[in-house]
């Protein structure tokens, strides 16, 4: 089999699914980085995909994906009960309701009086914006130090490990050089944590998602290290950050359909929630998510070898008009009046959060991009002449211009 890794990088979002297109539905089989690929489509494969059974992580990760969004040791790499004690430890802190919407308020807080700064200034980018009002607002949620004169630098790492992980150019390497400030920065907080801890300075302290991942014992009741337990602080603390694409993408729709103000306006919890929806559905985010074979397994009458990468296909799923009558069109009220189906909605995987590698930051995820619009839809803005096109070869993409505003009020 001829080797792809070249044509996804050149196509981004749409190789797999024009893969798919040229061998009829079937699965794809390929290479990547020379490995032997099948890639799997639609939601008997998510539930197939999501058995642990069937499918490991370690050491399905390509390393540069490793070195730069999620980290050394991260739960993301880890399976079976080590798993599934580490993934334990933040499905406590990300799918606590009272926790989310904790987080939302300090993002709504931070946002209004970020705004506010906004009517002296002619020129604002949107996505950086966003990016800062929650890099402050998850720092100040998850009980990590930051200083003021900190935050836009720290803001720019983590968009900067989001951005770079899919890249073999310069991207790559400012997000390997941002991790590495990063984890060292937040290593010695987790070692000063720990110091406060143990001459009883800790004491009263309220407990925070920080801290309960600087004191987390691991499947075989260690503490992390300081750099794993850094590692992990980061995969709270980026997650939240990158809901800054979901955002520009939220401000594109408003911009391109603008009907769709006044059902925000008016703060219909449940529009918010169905537009949120669809923007997670219509805009591309991860395009697939991969898992090394366990086994010999069977799909669909093919065999898959043990140590074979099996992708399972996120962004043609979520365009598939089996699945999304009309796909691309935009289009919030497919997500009112029925709850979505299982493993039929998959931007950021499918699954059970707490059986399996599914991301368990799905509920804030909702949680702040439904405020977020809201807030757009409030504000007052001109949307200058600008580049406003969304390429699709690029991983992760976004408005090229990052939705650029001016006469904010």
């Amino acid at each position: 089999m001829a080797d792809s890794t070249l044509p996804l990088l050149l196509q981004g979002y749409a190789w797999l699914p024009d893969r798919r297109r040229r061998s009829g539905g079937a699965p794809v089989r390929t290479r990547l980085l020379g490995k032997r690929v099948i890639a799997l489509h639609g939601t008997a494969a998510v539930r197939f995909f999501y058995d642990e059974e069937h499918i490991h992580r370690h050491g399905a990760l390509p390393e540069p994906v490793i070195d730069t969004l999620f980290g050394q040791g991260a739960v993301h790499t880890l399976d079976g009960e080590p798993h599934r004690v580490r993934k334990g430890l933040f499905l406590r802190l990300l799918k606590d309701p009272e926790g989310v919407r904790a987080l939302t308020d300090r993002v709504v807080l931070e946002w209004k009086e970020t705004v506010e700064g906004w009517t002296d200034r002619g020129r604002i980018v949107l996505f950086d914006e966003v990016a800062g009002v929650l890099t402050r607002a998850v720092h100040a949620w998850a009980g990590v130090p930051l200083p003021e004169d900190e935050a836009d630098g720290v803001a720019r790492d983590l968009v900067a490990m989001v951005d770079g992980f899919a890249s073999a150019g310069p991207r790559q390497l400012r997000a390997r050089r941002a991790r590495h400030r990063q984890e060292r920065r937040v290593a010695r907080l987790v070692e000063e944590a720990r110091e406060g801890a143990d001459t009883g300075e800790g004491a009263g302290v309220r407990a925070t998602p920080f801290r309960a991942v600087a004191h987390h014992r691991d499947a075989d009741g260690s503490l992390l290290d300081p750099r794993t337990a850094a590692v992990e602080v980061l995969n709270i603390l980026r997650p939240t950050v990158a809901v800054s694409w979901f955002a520009a993408f939220a401000a594109h729709a408003l911009h391109r359909w603008p009907e769709h103000r006044a059902a925000l306006r008016d703060d219909d919890p449940a529009a918010a929630l169905a537009f949120a929806q669809e923007v997670r559905r219509f805009y591309p985010f991860a395009p697939f998510i991969g898992g090394l074979a366990a086994e010999r397994l069977d799909w669909a009458g093919r065999a898959i070898r043990p140590g074979t990468l099996v992708l399972l296909d996120l962004y043609g799923q979520n365009h598939d008009p089996d699945l999304w009558p009309r796909p691309y069109v935009f289009d919030p009220a497919r997500f009112r009046g029925a709850p979505v189906r299982q493993d039929e909605l998959v931007p950021q995987g499918g699954g059970d959060p707490a059986a399996g590698h599914r991301c368990p930051g799905e509920d804030i995820t909702l949680a702040l991009l439904s405020a977020l619009a809201v807030l757009l839809s409030g504000l007052s803005y001109r949307v200058p002449e600008q580049d406003l096109s969304i390429p699709l070869h690029r991983i992760p993409t976004a408005p090229r211009s990052g939705f650029v505003i001016e006469d904010v009020r």
